[in-house]
């Protein structure tokens, strides 16, 4: 290998027909794992401190996005409810702090995220596996299941209220 042929990058050579050695990149093209985006989309952070705020529009289809790759990669160990009593907790790994905790209900999004992205205690970093739109769609799922296991009836609009009442009896 120490004498094998080659050109030196952008030398002259007859290879090609401009007497290049080798070939520019196509525009717009960046290396992998070169790419170093620093806003809220790909940290989850502003100023060093987590987002507040999801930074995207909320829609139902982000939801049912997050809640897809939420039980595709999240479900087996925080569960499907985000109690922490997944499949593999449940075959004797580490317990994952349950969602529902007040410590995680006042957490800001961008923790979620960032939790996500690089890992936390025994959770790896996820950032290779999963798109930050998909994180993102993920921390906002992660948000409503929070409000789903702890809903009160008194922040229901009257009508949908005694609809449920109705429907109880």
């Amino acid at each position: 290998m120490m004498n094998e042929p080659r050109a030196k990058t952008f030398a002259q050579s007859d290879f090609f027909k401009d007497g290049a050695s080798a070939r520019l990149l196509p525009l717009n093209v960046v290396p992998r794992g070169q790419a170093q985006v620093h806003d809220a989309l790909h940290t989850g952070l502003t100023n060093g401190v987590y987002v507040t705020e999801l930074p995207m529009q909320l829609t139902p289809q982000l939801l049912a996005r997050g809640r897809e790759r939420f039980d595709a990669i999240c479900a087996e160990c925080h569960g499907r409810v985000g109690d922490g009593n997944g499949m593999v907790v449940q075959r004797g790994f580490p317990v994952p702090a349950s969602y529902h905790l007040d410590r995680l209900r006042n957490a800001p999004i961008g923790h979620f995220f960032d939790v996500m992205t690089n890992g936390y205690g025994a959770m790896f970093s996820y950032a290779a596996q999963v798109e930050p739109q998909d994180r993102w769609a993920i921390a906002a799922y992660i948000r409503a299941l929070q409000l789903s296991q702890d809903a009160n009836p008194n922040d229901l609009p009257p009508e949908v209220r005694n609809k449920l009442k109705a429907e109880s009896k």
